[in-house]
């Protein structure tokens, strides 16, 4: 090993990471016993339904601007290049469409959950559905980032006798305090304070970096020479890793499984005070991640400068690629003190972000998707303090996994897998919902579950086919494979080749059958899932029949004289049937050139703001047949 590996931190070192987990303490104790004091659940999950635009859009960038992100970007660059910056061009139309799409249909309906819509939409199953799926999805994202953060504390304990599990418990007990005690006020504005504290780590080690190299434009040059500059790569093939359409494209679905409906996110559009400044929040965040993104990039051109193809993990001092960075901080910060910590305390900014977002989301879903339905009559003061119960609850559960996490050496690529997996049906369940007014509960729930299948059909096949083959071949190798290498040689000679690209991909023939679904790019996952729940879930509607009357009136009280539509949504709907609000048009302006008899019958055509002021919810619960949907019109919209 080099003497480098044997650095420790410094006094100051300790005492900016210390600072962080303080300050991120401090605020949630603040929230904790000001204002409200997190009395009511509305104060507690949706911040009082206070929150302006730039904490709102800071929180938003945090959540999942994780330490894996930090870690896995750089290093990502390092190896295959720049392409991996052509990400960022679907964060616009991955934030525009949830701004004018999704929010103003979340926002409008006042709710706390993005899993009451599903309910409001089709009914109490698909609700339960959606929750639990996603309960699963955050899981899987906090086993990620405790095994981003596992790799840090192994990498820290190795390089600079930072101690392991005082770190793990600390921020783990740090997270979970002021979570549970601030609420969902406390999350935003930690998140705040952890994103400067991130922008400021990356900033300093590309500043010292870039200067230790001789400057940016010599990071440049080296980076050009070393064929890490790449241009525009326009293979519209879906098993490439990379492309412009991979990245641009592919990327759009997987920015609105994040951003547009994803209930860390949408929780956060709740929270403003109004709906105008819950859409700026997706302004303000476009441009934040399009820096973010760049210093990314700009930190794996930085580290390709120090090493180019000479790398540590090639010469045994580090044992995978994310643990790279870190050491590339220790290297390139060792002799400015304060500086390690500061970058240290920027990881764990990322993690702490997410990670309590996390607990904030989870406690939320199950708190209103899965216990209030049981428990009307709870009363606040218990209801928000099992709330705060079930954020605690989440907490030391997630802090467990650390442990965990330190077991399983290879896990990070599976959960991250996963967690893509996961989204895209997801995302596919409220696009059914939203888009198509004709889809119902059957068609949602066989399409969710056809995504999920789908999803881990193909996610597992892709992760098992990695693996070589148990028994080595002893035979002669056979004369098919050659022509197939032959093949392979003239398809890369006919298409044009990115500098950048991998050498291992140069050596691997283009796959087949099944293969080829397992080779599909995990940039296509969130569009490939929900394109299939959105397509198996409208066939279903189609084939089920028509809606039919409820047996019995569940018990529900309304106004005088006021119009009850109660029916079971079973067999394909038309827009009147449907809950007001809960579908936006977006069918009818794309077919805006039909005859509008025509526009009737295929798709929605009322404007939203019609339909969300013509709209009175009321949740009915029949106990005798445990099922029921009520919707109250004064006046019909249609």
């Amino acid at each position: 090993m080099d003497e480098l590996v044997q650095k420790h931190f410094s006094a100051v070192d300790y005492v900016i990471f210390a600072v962080l987990l303080v300050a991120s303490a401090g605020i949630g104790l603040y929230y904790a016993f000001s204002g409200g004091r997190q009395r009511t659940t509305q104060e507690f999950l949706l911040a009082d339904r206070s929150m302006s635009c730039l904490p709102v859009s800071l929180s938003l960038l945090a959540t999942f601007q994780s330490a894996v992100a930090i870690l896995g970007a750089p290093s990502e660059i390092y190896a295959n290049g720049t392409q991996y910056w052509f990400l960022g061009c679907s964060y616009f139309l991955g934030l525009l469409i949830p701004a004018h799409i999704f929010i103003p249909v979340f926002y409008r309906l006042r709710l706390t959950s993005a899993y009451q819509y599903l309910e409001l939409r089709f009914n109490k199953t698909v609700r339960i559905c959606g929750t639990v799926t996603f309960i699963f999805q955050m899981i899987v994202v906090c086993s990620v980032v405790y095994c981003a953060v596992n790799v840090i504390f192994h990498t820290l304990s190795a390089v600079t006798g930072f101690d392991l599990w005082g770190a793990v418990l600390a921020m783990g007990l740090v997270c979970t305090l002021y979570t549970t005690l601030g609420g969902l006020k406390a999350v935003i504005w930690t998140d705040v304070f952890q994103t400067v504290v991130m922008f400021a780590g990356q900033l300093a080690v590309i500043v010292v970096g870039a200067h230790q190299a001789g400057g940016i434009s010599e990071v440049w040059r080296r980076a050009q020479n070393g064929s890490r500059i790449a241009g525009l790569d326009l293979n519209p093939d879906p098993l490439e890793r990379h492309t412009f359409w991979t990245l641009g494209v592919g990327g759009i679905f997987l920015m609105l499984a994040l951003y547009g409906v994803n209930q860390a996110q949408v929780q956060r559009y709740l929270s403003s005070r109004t709906e105008k400044e819950a859409i700026m929040s997706c302004y303000v965040v476009f441009p934040c991640q399009q820096i973010v993104l760049t210093l990314g990039c700009l930190m794996g051109l930085v580290m390709f400068a120090r090493y180019g193809e000479d790398s540590p993990l090639d010469k045994g001092y580090v044992s995978s690629n994310d643990q790279m960075v870190l050491y590339f901080v220790m290297d390139v910060l060792q002799d400015l003190p304060g500086l390690p910590g500061l970058f240290v305390a920027c990881l764990f900014s990322g993690a702490l972000s997410t990670i309590s977002s996390a607990f904030n989301s989870l406690a939320t879903v199950t708190m209103e998707d899965l216990i209030k339905p049981h428990f009307p009559a709870m009363t606040e003061t218990r209801a928000t303090l099992l709330s705060k119960g079930l954020a605690l609850a989440y907490g030391l559960v997630c802090l467990a996994m650390a442990y965990i996490a330190s077991l399983m050496g290879s896990v990070l690529q599976a959960a991250l897998s996963i967690f893509g997996m996961v989204g895209g049906p997801l995302l596919g369940l409220f696009c059914l919902g939203m888009f198509f007014p004709w889809a119902n509960s059957v068609g949602a729930v066989s399409g969710l579950l056809a995504g999920l299948v789908m999803a881990f059909w193909v996610g597992i096949g892709s992760f098992v086919s990695r693996f070589p083959a148990a028994v080595p071949s002893t035979t002669a190798p056979d004369v098919g494979n050659l022509t197939t290498v032959a093949s392979f040689v003239k398809t890369v000679a006919i298409n044009t080749v990115p500098d950048c690209v991998c050498k291992r991909c140069l050596l691997r023939t283009r796959p087949t059958g099944l293969n080829a679904l397992y080779s599909l790019s995990y940039m296509w996952y969130s569009a490939h899932n929900s394109t299939t729940v959105v397509v198996v879930g409208l066939i279903v509607s189609l084939l089920t029949g028509k809606p039919r009357p409820m047996p019995h009136p569940p018990r529900a009280t309304a106004e005088k004289n006021m119009p009850l539509t109660l029916m079971l949504t079973i067999g394909p709907m038309k827009e009147k049937d449907v809950t007001p609000g809960t579908v936006y048009p977006i069918l009818g302006n794309l077919l805006f050139f039909l005859p509008e008899r025509y526009k009737e019958k295929l798709c929605c055509v009322t404007p939203l703001e019609d339909k969300v002021q013509g709209c009175i919810r009321l949740h009915a619960i029949d106990k005798s047949g445990g099922f029921g949907l009520v919707t109250v019109n004064p006046k019909p919209v249609f």
